[in-house]
């Protein structure tokens, strides 16, 4: 199958989108990238997204006109996908959209909510589109997240237990190894940052551009021991969280009484704080090397802090496993879709919390009749095509 995969991450920089083919053979699944790129946010829907963030309060008129413009703009992104990735034509689209709450209680995941009407997808593109991803893995008793454990069991298979790191707005690791699969969110890794870049540049900047302003700065101890105290470090995983927690009152809760925290020592200090818990996170899993994607992967200043928190444990990038770090979450709902198209799970026992994986996502139909195939036998390695191109913007 040639399928779309679209994703907008916590740190709502921009919609990644691909195009893989994946084939599934004797157990095998095949995904060949056929390549990857970021298609801004319409500026007004992007600002009126993060004003609806927790904690802002929202109205049920807010849910409803953002679930639809944004479910637009996934449309937009898709059709652009099929035109400039995928030689015009695909069999599936599988969107993730946007998520915008994370329900936990008592540290169980009770509800998850992702927009981006998929309806108007199905519309734009005439494909099936799977959405919706979290919710059927929560109704049986996960976390919801995070989904990339799918991804990372059939991809780091082997002998040395490895960790598999995303840094989006949240930091979330998938530990492989011969006794089993753990997978939890570690806590922030951008998104705090991204919160600070946009006040200390009056937002001209949603982010530390390669940790720039950092780099400046020294670290204030006080300020990151506070950070560090957070409760949600110390629980035990499965686990998961989200900007529900990490919001843009947290810094500012404890940076109080505090003796004044220049901004550029804040900006370290925040960095620090995604080194040290993320790294502390692969040292308790006793891994041997830890594989990185996402958006930190760009920052120099947070991968020079992780490789030293982290050694000996080796850091790498997705690439050199085969696959492109900014795009592999956008290749992961591709994988998932493709799964969820052939009636399979799309989670792996115990890796969300979970102990009954379950097929995800609900079907939109697109133009014409649903031929869905018969289940096929559950894969069990994932094996990477060749090296995918990105794509020129337009």
């Amino acid at each position: 199958m040639r399928i779309i995969g679209l994703i907008s991450g916590t740190s709502l920089d921009a919609i990644d989108v691909c195009a893989a083919d994946l084939v599934l053979d004797d157990g095998m699944v095949t995904l060949t990238p056929l390549g990857h790129d970021e298609r801004p946010w319409p500026p007004a829907l992007r600002h009126r997204l993060l004003a609806a963030l927790p904690p802002a309060p929202v109205t049920m008129a807010d849910i409803c006109q953002l679930d639809t413009e944004i479910g637009h703009a996934f449309a937009d992104a898709a059709v652009w996908a099929i035109e400039h990735l995928a030689e015009g034509r695909a069999d599936l689209v599988a969107s993730h959209g946007q998520n915008v709450f994370h329900w936990i209680e008592n540290g169980r995941a009770r509800g998850t909510l992702q927009l981006g009407q998929p309806a108007f997808i199905a519309e734009r593109t005439g494909l099936p589109v799977i959405s919706d991803f979290r919710a059927a893995d929560i109704a049986a008793g996960g976390q919801g997240a995070p989904l990339a454990s799918t991804l990372d069991a059939l991809w780091l298979a082997g002998d040395t237990p490895r960790a598999a790191l995303n840094l989006g707005g949240i930091a979330n690791i998938t530990v492989v190894g011969n006794d089993g699969l753990t997978a939890f969110d570690t806590g922030p890794a951008n998104c705090l940052m991204d919160l600070e870049a946009v006040r200390q540049t009056a937002g001209a900047q949603s982010s530390d551009l390669d940790g720039r302003i950092a780099s400046t700065g020294a670290i204030r101890p006080d300020l990151l021991a506070r950070l560090r105290a957070e409760l949600y470090f110390a629980l035990p995983p499965p686990k998961s969280t989200g900007r529900e927690l990490f919001d843009a009152s947290f810094v500012p809760r404890h940076t109080a009484e505090l003796p004044p925290v220049s901004d550029a020592d804040l900006m370290r200090t925040l960095l620090e704080l995604t080194a040290t818990t993320v790294a502390d996170a692969c040292r308790r899993a006793d891994v041997t090397q830890v594989v990185a994607s996402g958006g930190g992967v760009r920052n120099p200043a947070l991968m020079a802090a992780l490789a030293a928190h982290l050694a000996p444990i080796t850091l790498t990038t997705a690439e050199a496993e085969g696959l492109p770090s900014a795009g592999k979450e956008a290749y992961l709902f591709a994988l998932l879709g493709f799964l969820t198209w052939h009636g399979l799970p799309g989670t792996v026992s115990g890796a969300t919390g979970s102990h009954t994986p379950r097929i995800l996502g609900r079907l939109s139909p697109g133009h014409a009749p649903l031929r869905l195939p018969d289940p096929a036998p559950s894969p069990t390695r994932l094996r990477i095509g060749r090296i995918p191109r990105v794509a020129s913007r337009p």
